[in-house]
């Protein structure tokens, strides 16, 4: 291993692996770096709570990119590595094992980790997270000796979790501390589609509900103690509430940031010289958001699209500004969700189709303009709305309500 690269990458998920494929693919000759803290190279983390988990996708087709891929194109895959301290002064990166890295530039891609309980019992063993191969397989080592399982947190993560563990035929308990599941990333008539959803497959879901401990014997646990008293048997217990940002080197080495990520300009410059962040871990002002306070979105395509920024920045574009439409999925039993921007701060939400039948969209509007849709099993509106979106439509709610009217018509009629 050589001690000093062009441009360092650190954190090989889908941004560092997509800004490494970008340089090359854009002509950048300069030695490049991936450095992961994981021992695997650059693979899909999504269908980790769900065909990986499900055992419907073999970790081969999850990669990336194959071995060969990054060896041709020399661009040094340094797994196994965490980097824990950054000196912006003499462009240092020191690792866990005592290594110096040396960059000209560095990006820094980590995502984040598993956001953990604080609550007694929170380290036994048979509590699991869902964030890296070594996780999940974990979860599949443990499950042939499980019957019922408490999944904590309806979000995305929680909900992919108990989808598939009852397809496996487990019993499954999950636990939400608010008041509906998808709280804080959709309007309240998806939440309650999805809680129906989840029950007619038999899922036991408590709303309202807070964790009190996790209990367990001789070091295992063994259920989870409810605020009110009530005691859930189980072998295995998920733990899917969020992910910290994995930002701490950058912020002891002077970046401004915080518990919500490390801030980044347009550019996702952090405020350290020739130092960007992007992905998960990067805390930007976002124009299809609410408001002017920056955001994290975690997602593929903002990982993608801030290292096709950065890609494009450290080949010699100028004047670029990341400006991307987010969009976001999840499979749930049949279920597909697509979502097509932020509903973050709706006013009114115009319901398309039929939930009944479980092909609907749910359209969000602030002060008559379209902001988001979330479509389920109704990938044309999903395609066909993100034109509404891109441009902030405003259109009369009937029009939209209307299925018979396709969007593309409704986008050339605006």
């Amino acid at each position: 291993m050589q001690d000093h690269y062009d441009i360092a990458i650190v954190g090989a998920g889908h941004g560092g692996a997509q800004l490494a494929i970008t340089l090359r693919q854009r002509g950048y000759d300069g030695t490049i770096a991936l450095i992961g803290e994981e021992p695997e190279l650059p693979y899909e983390r999504p269908p980790l709570s769900k065909e990986y988990l499900s055992g419907d996708k073999p970790w081969e087709r999850m990669l990336i990119r194959q071995p060969a891929f990054w060896e041709e194109r020399q661009i040094a895959m340094l797994t196994g590595r965490r980097v824990v301290s950054v000196d912006p002064i003499t462009k240092q990166l020191a690792t866990a094992d005592g290594a110096s890295i040396g960059y000209g530039q560095l990006v820094w891609a980590t995502g984040g980790a598993p956001r953990r309980l604080a609550c007694d019992g929170a380290d036994l063993s048979g509590v699991f997270t869902v964030r890296t191969r070594a996780d999940a397989d974990t979860m599949i080592a443990a499950l042939p000796g499980v019957e019922q399982v408490v999944v904590i947190g309806g979000g995305y993560i929680g909900l992919e979790a108990a989808a598939v563990l009852t397809k496996l035929g487990r019993r499954v308990v999950l636990i939400e501390a608010l008041d509906r599941v998808l709280a804080r990333v959709a309007g309240e008539p998806l939440s309650r589609f999805f809680e129906d959803a989840h029950r007619a497959h038999g899922v036991d879901l408590r709303l309202n509900s807070a964790v009190a401990c996790i209990e367990g014997t001789d070091g295992r646990a063994t259920g989870v103690r409810l605020a009110d008293g009530e005691i859930i048997p189980a072998q295995m217990i998920v733990v899917g509430i969020g992910i910290v940002p994995a930002v701490e080197p950058l912020l002891a080495a002077g970046a401004q940031g915080g518990a919500g990520g490390v801030l980044v300009d347009g550019e996702c410059r952090t405020s350290l010289p020739d130092i960007f962040a992007i992905g998960d871990c990067a805390a930007h002002v976002n124009r299809f958001a609410a408001g002017e306070a920056p955001i994290r979105l975690e997602s593929v395509q903002n990982a993608h699209d801030h290292a096709n920024l950065v890609a494009r920045l450290l080949t010699g574009d100028t004047g670029l500004s990341y400006d991307a439409v987010p969009w976001f999925w999840s499979n749930q039993y049949d279920l597909k969700l697509q979502t097509v921007g932020l509903s973050t701060g709706h006013d009114t939400t115009v319901t398309r189709g039929d939930p009944a039948g479980g092909r609907f969209s749910l359209i969000y509007l602030r002060q008559g303009r379209v902001i988001a849709l979330d479509c389920v099993n109704m990938t044309k509106d999903y395609v066909q709305g993100r034109k509404l979106v891109e441009t902030g439509a405003v259109v009369p709610p009937d029009r939209l309500a209307d299925a018979d009217i396709p969007l593309k018509e409704v986008i050339a009629a605006e």
